[in-house]
């Protein structure tokens, strides 16, 4: 593992604003945040904080906000979220040598995948596919960069990146990010809406709600369980009586 955990210093903290006013990340603010296994998954739903964590993960550690890979020059043009001026790392002794033009990794947010992909494959830049982004399928210029550019020790940042993707291809996804980890010194942190995603063997997974911040078994996500009902009985979930 790369990062421990990562928390605010008091200093820092603003309770009345936002996004310190998020269940979520107040909780972080407050007690900061332990990841336990190589691979941590982050749930929740829409307006919990998922996302606006995550982003300032990839400002600490150093991945360009737009996305992309690691280990260039930060070229975003943006200044840094409140929270990613905020937030600091506890790096492990092998995550102190991934900074500036090492912090090697990738960061892929649906937000702003598409423009991103497109962008690196039209420069012809390795990694991201033979085929430009604009000439195949969302979904397949997502493969194309996770199969081509997922291959070396690094901080891998996902945002809801199975949103385009099959759940065939969503399960490839998965086991790419268990290969990944088990070559060693990579660690990947994923925000999503996927219960095939939580799933993955290992992962530590984190609910994010009004409460706060939890780890949960998988068994137990809200989320597994209102699938499982969905998928039990379809047409009740549209019953008008």
């Amino acid at each position: 593992m790369l990062i421990e955990g990562v928390y605010v210093p008091e200093s820092a903290h603003e309770p009345g604003r936002w996004p310190f006013t998020v269940p979520a990340v107040r909780h972080v603010a407050r007690h900061g945040l332990r990841f336990t296994s190589p691979i941590t998954v982050l749930m929740g739903g829409n307006g919990t904080g998922k996302s606006t964590l995550l982003e300032a993960i990839a400002e600490s550690y150093g991945l360009d906000v737009r996305g992309g890979h690691g280990g260039r020059r930060y070229g975003s043009t943006l200044g840094r979220s409140v929270l990613g001026e905020a937030l600091k790392l506890h790096r492990t002794g092998v995550g102190s040598g991934f900074t500036r033009r090492n912090a090697k990794g990738f960061f892929l947010r649906a937000e702003t995948a598409h423009g991103m992909l497109e962008y690196m494959t039209g420069m012809g830049m390795p990694g991201y596919g033979d085929r430009p982004a604009a000439e195949v399928s969302h979904g397949e210029s997502y493969l194309q960069a996770v199969f081509g550019r997922f291959t070396e020790p690094g901080l891998y940042l996902l945002d809801e990146a199975e949103g385009p993707l099959s759940f065939e291809s969503t399960l490839s996804l998965a086991y790419r990010l268990v290969d990944l980890v088990r070559r060693g010194d990579a660690q990947v942190v994923y925000s999503t809406h996927s219960p095939v995603i939580a799933a993955i063997p290992g992962a530590q997974v984190l609910q994010l709600d009004e409460d706060g911040v939890a780890e949960v078994e998988w068994e137990r996500l809200e989320l597994v369980g209102l699938w499982r009902r969905f998928l039990d009985a379809p047409g009740r979930f549209f019953d008008e009586g």
